[in-house]
Parts: structure tokens; sequence; C-alpha cells
């Protein structure tokens, strides 16, 4: 068995970790193969997965009429939100000339249709009805297609994921493709494909979005993390729901 020492440096304190080198395979998967069947009947059972709690917020944001125009997202799209199935499948994408996240489509129509203050990001709320969109697209795959309109922002996503940044001089693509399959710290490495998000992580006892994850790696290697909603964390996003193409979202999943 192949030991791996990689030394990590966080707040001044210097930790080891040991990467176990164990079976790896090639073919595509997403973090619910690595959980514990403890951890995966926790997402499989509607009424036991934590976000459902989130779930029921973002059905009472979806139907609410609220601001000066007194609409709902019910107003415009129905009220089960079955009018959205298949939407999450293709974000990110380009809308009138920008790179849209869901959650940043989601605060533009809150601003424009409803004259509303957008959410902030990782607020309760915009996590809520994020995940009860992305929830009707559950089981579907991934649709990211390479478009005129997106190839210089998938590219960007592309170099931003192959690039070492931060004091550790580490990118996304060494742990998540050279490393996906070994363990850190006891844990196995993900290969990094978005398929859940937002999901209910036991570490956060919380909701998440992509972004905070994407943040969380890059404190981790101690880089300067890109801001939320920033054109940078679109780019990556992009790239990255490219790259899991095909793949069934889960919406919302549960990980450790």
């Amino acid at each position: 068995m192949r030991i791996v020492q990689i030394i990590v440096c966080c707040i001044g304190i210097t930790s080891t970790y040991l990467v176990t080198a164990e079976a790896q395979t090639s073919a595509r998967q997403s973090g619910y193969q690595s959980m514990s069947a403890e951890n995966q009947a926790l997402q499989d059972d509607p009424s036991a997965n934590p976000a459902v709690f989130w779930l029921m917020d973002g059905q009472t944001l979806w139907k609410d009429s609220a601001g000066p125009k007194q609409k709902s997202c019910a107003s415009c799209h129905g009220e089960s939100g079955q009018s959205m199935k298949g939407a999450a499948t293709h974000y990110p994408k380009v809308m009138s000339g920008k790179l849209q996240t869901l959650e940043g489509q989601i605060n533009q129509c809150r601003a424009f249709n409803q004259g509303l203050p957008q959410f902030a990001y990782e607020s309760k709320q915009l996590l809520a009805l994020t995940a009860f969109v992305a929830n009707q697209s559950k089981g579907l795959p991934i649709d990211v297609q390479k478009t005129v309109n997106n190839q210089s922002d998938l590219k960007k996503g592309h170099d931003w994921f192959y690039q070492r940044m931060g004091q550790l001089n580490l990118s996304c693509a060494q742990c998540h493709e050279e490393r996906a399959g070994l363990k850190l710290g006891g844990s196995i490495i993900p290969q990094a494909h978005p398929t859940g998000y937002p999901i209910y992580r036991i570490e956060w006892q919380s909701l998440g979005s992509l972004e905070r994850r994407l943040r969380n790696c890059m404190s981790g290697v101690r880089a300067q993390p890109f801001e939320y909603g920033s054109t940078e964390m679109a780019q990556l996003e992009l790239y990255l729901m490219w790259r899991a193409r095909g793949m069934p979202l889960e919406t919302p999943a549960v990980r450790p």
C-alpha cells in the first residue's frame, strides 16, 4: 500500500495528512457512491433527508407574492414548480450576454420581475429556493453544452480547474483527478462532480451551495477565494457542470 504525506499549513499550525492509495476508478461517479450506506439512506429517503426543510421553505417562497409588484415565482411559472423540470440541468448558462448560475438567475428574476432586493448568497432563502427549483430536475442528466456563447467562459473555467493556487500551490485537478479515489485524512477524495447542489453536508449541519464548497477548497490551499457571485466562480462552476454532463442530478444531495 502506497502512503503519500501531504503537509498542510493552516493558521500557523502544521498538520500531516496521510493519503492512502486504494482502488481508483476511471469511471465517473458522484460522491454518493463513496458514502456509507447510512448516509446514502439519508439522501434516498425524502422524509429523512435533512434538506427537506429547505425544500419546504423553497416551495413557500415560490408561492409567496411579495414586493411592489405583488408577484411570486408561481405567477409566471405555475404553482407546483414543475415548469422548472430540466431547467437546472442547463446552468450555468449565458443569459442576456452574461454567464449566469442558477442562484444568479433566481436573484435576477427576483429583482427584475418582483422588484425586490436580491437574496444574499448562502442565505437560507436563496438556498431554499435554489434547492426547490433544482429538485424539479432530480434524476435528469446534466445537460450543459459547449456553445458559441459560452466557449470563452468554459475555457476560463477549465483553466481555473487546472491552475495551481495558494500557498500550497495546488490545483483542483491535483486532488480531484490525479488523487480521486484515494483517502485524505480518512475520507475518500471525490471526483468533484457537482451533481447534488445545493447539498446538505453533515459537517456543516446545513444546506450549502457549490460556491461555498469551492471557497472552502480555496481556503484549504491558502488561496484567496473567489467572491460569491463572481464571474470567476461562474466560470469554474460551468466547467465542473460540463465535466459532469450526462450524470443525473441528485439535488438535494447529502454528503459527510
